[in-house]
């Protein structure tokens, strides 16, 4: 390691120490199954909205063979509302697979922690220097951030020959000794100083070195994606409220959006309201009232916007059985709030008035 690559981790590492978060939930007994659970609830979503959802998760799977054992249901309930669901279904079967073909013993080695579900190069850099104490390199979005204007990088991050040439860099910048206090404070400098919009340039422990701030382009790095027009998709969804509170429930196939969670049942956009009526009855066994179609809204994933057309059904009967019995249920209303539900789906069942859900 060259005397500048010393000076960048010497630097880091002193400001850590003085200045670092050192208090955060996942940075307390540093088990590879926990720094693994908080590293994946990580991608993706800032720290302030990780916390509360990590406790909660450490409360109910405190172990990985606890989370190994649990139901796919009670995984996706807990992690409802945090987004990017796959993560935690990843995060089951990753449980499973160390729990029962690896014999609950959390692997130690680069490839072999990347062959597990929804852990790639970076998050399997962090758990070796977090929880083993590895020297293993991490590039997540802060660490990019932080390269990109410590080196006045221009280009894209997100293009392969940029990524490759921030890879190469983030592994000359890792030191051999204390990585797992290194991989902390850089990616605590990245979240705490010099974040996306107002970098905090005159505390920042990297301002003499940082090209982008000799060069004054700090706040413009790094680049954006080039942008694309976001599609506008459309669907409908089937409220139908029956005379003993029970709403009707679909479960989301395991894979696509909000997979695996309970929403409300959807149903084809090119259908009439008495189309959609008499299938509605027919699928469901039960009598309906006429349709009401209630406010559009809108929730806006990453690559695409969703509207929703909610279409309204009371019904004075129902029967138990309904067809495809594995996909829908009946449910009492009071009971909503122990699933795992969309949160765009739970807040529209809320703004309902009718529906008590958390």
């Amino acid at each position: 390691m060259t005397n500048t690559n010393l000076d960048f981790a010497s630097k880091l590492l002193s400001w850590f120490d003085q200045s670092g978060r050192k208090d955060l939930p996942w940075q307390q007994n540093k088990t590879p199954y926990r720094v693994w659970v908080s590293e994946i609830m990580l991608q993706q979503t800032q720290v302030n909205s990780v916390i509360e959802y990590y406790q909660r998760f450490m409360a109910r799977f405190p172990t990985l063979e606890s989370l190994a054992i649990a139901d796919e249901d009670r995984v996706l309930e807990l992690w409802a509302g945090l987004g990017y669901y796959a993560r935690a279904r990843n995060l089951h079967r990753t449980a499973k697979i160390v729990q029962h073909d690896l014999l609950g013993r959390f692997p130690d080695t680069l490839d072999s922690i990347i062959e597990l579900p929804g852990i790639g190069r970076s998050t399997a850099g962090a758990i070796l220097s977090i929880a083993f104490k590895q020297q293993a390199t991490i590039l997540d979005g802060n660490v990019k951030r932080v390269l990109c204007r410590f080196k006045a990088i221009t280009s894209w991050p997100g293009e392969r020959k940029t990524e490759n040439e921030l890879w190469i860099l983030a592994e000359r910048l890792t030191p051999s000794a204390h990585t797992d206090d290194y991989t902390q404070a850089i990616m605590d400098l990245g979240a705490t100083l010099c974040t996306r919009s107002k970098p905090d340039c005159e505390h920042c422990p990297m301002v003499k070195d940082c090209q982008s701030f000799k060069l004054g382009i700090q706040s413009e790095l790094p680049k954006s994606k080039p942008k694309k027009a976001i599609p506008l998709r459309h669907t409908r969804i089937v409220l139908i409220e029956t005379d003993d509170e029970h709403i009707l429930l679909e479960k989301r196939p395991p894979t696509g959006i909000w997979g695996g969670l309970y929403s409300l049942p959807e149903i084809n956009t090119e259908q009439s309201l008495n189309d959609i009526s008499q299938h509605c009855s027919t699928q469901f066994n039960c009598s309906l009232n006429s349709p009401v179609e209630a406010k559009t809204f809108q929730h806006t994933f990453s690559h695409f916007k969703l509207e929703l057309q909610p279409v309204e059904f009371k019904s004075s009967n129902r029967q138990i059985m309904i067809n495809d019995n594995d996909r829908f249920l009946w449910i009492k209303k009071d009971q909503l709030n122990q699933l795992g539900m969309p949160t765009p789906i739970a807040k529209y069942l809320k703004r309902c008035g009718h529906i008590d859900i958390n």
